[in-house]
């Protein structure tokens, strides 16, 4: 019995510790995202680039997992998003909203990120997007 002891206590603290980091990471990604607005600089589909469809648009997120659509200073749409950042994914979803707004739904796989910028692709069947979003 004193020997299986220290191995639940690892067995918990290093546990503890992985969530511990998920934890982290999940924090850096809320702050990282609700810093500042963002805008799409680049968003191809099925590599038409349709980046000029979102010429005005800005997003602004908050750390209740929700976002804005902001077109020309007005917020235009509200949705919802979050991250995972030990899977290196992202979604949103804006109910029963039009094109451009709609497109951004889903969820999309971070293929290279920074404090100031994201990039992501989505794959449904044989439809690609791709995007980029820069903080403002």
């Amino acid at each position: 019995m004193k020997k299986l002891i220290p191995l639940l206590f690892i067995t918990i603290f290093l546990g503890s510790c992985k969530k511990t980091a998920e934890k982290i990471g999940e924090d850096l990604i809320v702050k990282a995202m609700t810093d500042g607005q963002w805008k799409i600089t680049k968003f191809t589909q099925n590599a038409t680039d349709i980046t000029s469809n979102f010429s005005g648009y800005k997003f602004q997120y908050y750390s209740n997992k929700t976002v804005d659509a902001i077109l020309n200073g007005v917020k235009e749409r509200t949705g919802n998003w979050d991250g995972n950042a030990s899977a290196m994914t992202t979604w949103a979803d804006f109910p029963g909203s039009p094109a451009p707004i709609s497109l951004v739904n889903g969820t999309w796989v971070i293929t290279d990120s920074g404090w100031t910028y994201v990039e992501a692709k989505q794959t449904n069947g044989t439809e690609v997007k791709t995007l980029r979003l820069d903080k403002q």
